[in-house]
């Protein structure tokens, strides 16, 4: 069931490097398929995507079935957001563009009951059971298990690394090269630039020294450069990237056995 130790907290804590993906087909059975194959968390993204109904709360409880986390990334402007996910039983939690400790001090707030933050009580919630077990357990599981996590995105959070990372409660910390590229004024996502790799090695840096593990999705031909850089937690190739990949290559071995012919 949902009240156990969480897997990813588990495995970082050992040092362990963990696997991931981005489920962007909001479907199901895709999350289903991913705990099937291994990974450990699968990120559920509500930042970029319009979804304000029950859907992220099936793509839970199908992580549930399957024994993967579900990463719940929300909007930033809305604190609320993280209280909701962490009702309906996400195991992660992730804010993106967070540039100031106080800003990384509101994100853990939202997440923690009283007095550790502000988060409201109501049990009448999947990760309560539905209020059947909605007790001192549940309130103390929920402040201890599940992963708060930020994206640092924008070069207005480099010179404040060490102060953010430093906040009590702060579980992880996602990188996001693309948005960093942009906010440096090089026109596009440019993850592999010079200036951009600069930076993540400054935020690596930051985190070694506060103990938080480091994460960020890449390709599968980046993964050995990002893991020797000190990354924890890899996310590859989204579901819906992944079947692309595939069945482009499926589809071209097929044309060229036509040729063939």
């Amino acid at each position: 069931m949902i009240r156990k130790p969480n897997k990813l907290r588990s495995k970082l804590r050992k040092g362990e490097l963990v696997v991931g993906s981005a489920l962007h087909s909001w479907s199901p059975n895709v999350m289903e398929v991913a705990g099937y194959a291994g990974l450990d968390f699968m990120r559920i993204d509500g930042e970029h995507s319009w979804r304000r109904d029950f859907t992220a709360e099936n793509l839970i409880r199908a992580a549930v079935i399957a024994d993967l986390v579900a990463m719940l990334r929300v909007d930033r402007d809305n604190p609320y957001l993280v209280r909701k996910a962490l009702e309906i039983g996400a195991g992660a939690v992730l804010v993106p563009n967070i540039n100031t400790p106080e800003q990384a001090r509101q994100v853990v707030a939202a997440a923690k009951f009283p007095p550790k933050g502000i988060r409201g009580y109501c049990g009448d919630c999947f990760s309560a059971y539905w209020g059947t077990r909605a007790d001192k357990e549940w309130v103390g599981w929920s402040d201890t298990e599940p992963m708060i996590g930020i994206m640092i995105e924008h070069i207005a959070a480099m010179q404040h690394l060490d102060e953010i990372l430093a906040v009590e409660g702060l579980d992880y910390v996602y990188w996001g090269a693309a948005d960093y590229s942009m906010s440096i004024g090089l026109g596009g996502p440019q993850r592999y630039n010079k200036e951009v790799l600069k930076a993540l090695e400054k935020l690596i840096a930051a985190a070694d020294r506060a103990g938080v593990p480091v994460g960020l999705p890449t390709e599968e031909e980046n993964i050995e450069l990002y893991c020797g850089m000190g990354l924890k937690i890899i996310e590859v190739h989204s579901d819906l990237l992944s079947l692309h990949e595939l069945w482009t290559k499926q589809a071209g071995a097929v044309r060229e056995l036509g040729k063939k012919k």
